[in-house]
């Protein structure tokens, strides 16, 4: 099962897809965003990670990327890459997913219903999450029956994150799951979303 997604190239810059010296530039300060949150979270100084770090990581994201063969996709916000990284996943759901799901904590039990071409979805935004040095974050959850599909976004600044919902909206409406039909002789049928 593979991912795909028409997101507004105005406003994101896939990394997906951005193997090599395309969407470097983005990657890199994604990648260094993403670091620094991390520090922030565990009580080290909020400051972006390493330079060195984060290249070194962006070297490899692509490739990884290419690894997962659709199941991921990641976005970064065009205008300030610092400012939000998206990345969406599909997982197999397993039980072993689902009781991790059913453990976690209250907090994530406040979703409200967020509808797309993907079916009933789940939306939950932690503009003030519980550990002060966590970052804002917006995670939006479709269960197929078979597979769980993840939209997650970080954002890095707290009082810009409530005008990025109207996006994010519209990123996790564009998401999609294209499926491989074999079709004999090993030809693969590929089918657009319905």
């Amino acid at each position: 099962m593979r991912l795909i997604s028409s997101a507004d190239p105005a406003l994101w810059i896939p990394v997906t897809e951005s193997f090599g010296l395309r969407g470097r530039r983005h990657r890199k300060a994604a990648i260094r965003m993403l670091m620094g949150q991390a520090r922030a979270a565990v009580g080290g100084e909020a400051r972006p990670g390493s330079r060195f770090g984060a290249w070194v990581a962006s070297q490899a994201a692509p490739l990884a990327m290419r690894k997962a063969d659709g199941r991921v996709l990641a976005w970064t916000w065009r205008a300030e890459p610092e400012l939000v990284v998206a990345m969406a996943t599909v997982q197999q759901l397993t039980p072993q997913l689902r009781t991790a799901r059913a453990m976690m904590p209250m907090e994530y039990d406040d979703t409200e219903s967020f509808p797309t071409p993907l079916g009933a979805g789940e939306k939950l935004l932690m503009p003030m999450p519980p550990n002060p040095g966590s970052p804002p974050t917006a995670t939006y959850t479709w269960d197929t029956g078979t597979h769980l599909v993840t939209l997650t976004a970080v954002c890095s600044d707290r009082e810009r994150f409530g005008t990025l919902e109207p996006a994010l909206d519209a990123l996790a409406r564009s998401i999609r799951i294209a499926d491989d039909l074999t079709t004999g002789e090993g030809d693969v049928l590929r089918l657009p979303p319905a």
